[in-house]
């Protein structure tokens, strides 16, 4: 069995309390009040001042590998992939990237990379369509206006 990671913040200082990474093999998940009988951190925290989240396996993956940090933020809807353990909004994660022009000068937090790159791919295949659709229509002008030359020099 493979489980998501699951990440529990406090609510008030938004900072990370748990951060469990995704798990394989003999396994199963745990509900939210064994995680607060389990973790000491969790424990010690009034359960209506804690957030949680659950990723499906494999969401953002490459992102927690190649980022700094990560911060949780409030999404407009549901997200693909994030469950919402505690608390009744949606979230979506931001992480922060070093630069690799400057690498001592952290960048801004901002949409997963595997996200922007998945937009990217989207954009680029509606480009491709669009030019296709540009470059058959250029040649069907060239010959309409061939064919009109063709019509005033005889």
């Amino acid at each position: 069995m493979n489980l998501g990671r699951k990440i529990y913040w406090d609510s008030i200082t938004g900072g990370i309390i748990i951060d469990r990474m995704e798990m394989e093999g003999s396994v199963r998940e745990s509900t939210v009040e064994e995680d607060f009988q389990t973790y000491i951190k969790l424990a010690e925290k009034a359960p209506e001042t804690v957030l949680g989240i659950l990723l499906d396996h494999g969401k953002y993956s490459q992102d927690f590998d190649e980022s700094v940090s990560f911060h949780i933020v409030e999404s407009a809807n549901p997200v693909e992939g994030i469950t919402t353990l505690i608390g009744e909004k949606h979230y979506d994660l931001e992480f922060q990237y070093r630069d690799p022009n400057d690498p001592g000068t952290p960048q801004e937090p901002k949409k997963p990379l595997s996200v922007e790159v998945e937009a990217l791919k989207q954009e680029n295949t509606l480009l491709k369509a669009q030019n296709s659709a540009l470059t058959e229509r250029t040649e069907f002008i060239e010959d309409v206006i061939a064919e009109m030359a063709t019509q005033v020099y005889q």
